[in-house]
């Protein structure tokens, strides 16, 4: 059995910084609505900096010790989702802790996403292909660079020149530290880097990360669609609303209009067509009676 001594001399040589933390973990989530948990995998600091400068006012972000986190977390009751989201510490992670809803948190760091140049080791995001064109370097060593990525090149006015744009990596590749080395040389930068949302908690619910990407795009378009598809059932159904009203009225006013008009009714909404409807029909008749050889006097 610990005494209450002992308890506390573990507590004193408990790390400060983890305490805090510790604590920490255990108000924040009161405080905000939700929480998103994000891999600091492909994260650099300066892009952390940043993005936490940018939203010091919206977004509380904490990069955690998970083991401290997850004892954090079972001291705080009555928020659904909570031991789920323990479950997905792994590796370095940041919380972040905000009112913004999931699925805005995952637009906005898409949005501030920025390209950094590669490191020997990154993976390619997608084909990276060195354009054609002078690139301002002169002749040296750089050249066995280039002839190692299997680059055409050719020396003009005392630069080289790239020959044609060639794919020097393909999606997925490991990317060397010398191909590196040469794309930094020539101000590529093929990694996107930003934060992610690889989980969050709201309301009660639980999102992947898959399920806060949305593509704006598409989302608009099926809004759209669904829109102009819900006015084509309520205007058939008769509906009445302040979108059905105009095309109801339309409607009615044309149904109105041919039934008139197939009654051979006098008006003078009628008269123009009535009379050009009728000129139409003695057109005709003219043309078959001509046909049988009669001719109109």
């Amino acid at each position: 059995m610990v005494t209450n001594g002992a308890a506390l001399r573990d507590r004193k040589s408990y790390p400060k910084k983890k305490r805090l933390m510790y604590q920490e973990l255990q108000e924040l989530p009161l405080r905000y609505s939700v929480i998103a948990l994000s891999k600091m995998t492909k994260i650099r600091a300066t892009q952390l900096m940043t993005i936490r400068k940018k939203f010091r006012n919206e977004i509380q972000i904490r990069v955690i010790k998970n083991r401290v986190a997850q004892r954090a977390f079972e001291k705080v009751k009555d928020i659904a989702g909570l031991e789920e989201l323990s479950s997905e510490l792994e590796g370095q992670c940041a919380l972040l802790f905000t009112n913004i809803s999931p699925f805005k948190l995952s637009l906005l760091f898409d949005k501030n996403k920025v390209f950094l140049a590669a490191k020997g080791g990154d993976i390619s995001p997608q084909d990276i292909i060195l354009p054609s064109g002078n690139t301002g370097l002169s002749p040296g060593p750089v050249l066995s660079e280039f002839k190692e990525a299997n680059v055409a090149t050719k020396i003009d006015q005392g630069s080289i020149v790239v020959t044609k744009d060639t794919v020097v990596s393909k999606a997925g590749n490991i990317i060397s530290q010398k191909l590196a080395s040469l794309m930094s040389k020539l101000n590529i930068k093929p990694i996107e880097a930003g934060i992610l949302v690889n989980f969050a908690i709201a309301e009660g619910l639980s999102f992947k990360g898959k399920d806060l990407k949305i593509n704006l795009k598409d989302y608009r378009f099926q809004l759209l669609k669904a829109s102009q598809e819900a006015l084509v059932l309520a205007t058939a159904a008769n509906y009445i609303t302040s979108e059905t009203i105009m095309p109801l009225l339309l409607r009615a006013y044309r149904d109105a209009q041919s039934l008139v008009i197939g009654s051979g009714y006098i008006s003078d909404d009628t008269i123009e067509i009535l009379i050009s409807t009728a000129q139409v029909h003695a057109q005709n008749l003219a043309h078959e009676t001509r046909k049988k050889g009669y001719e109109p006097t």
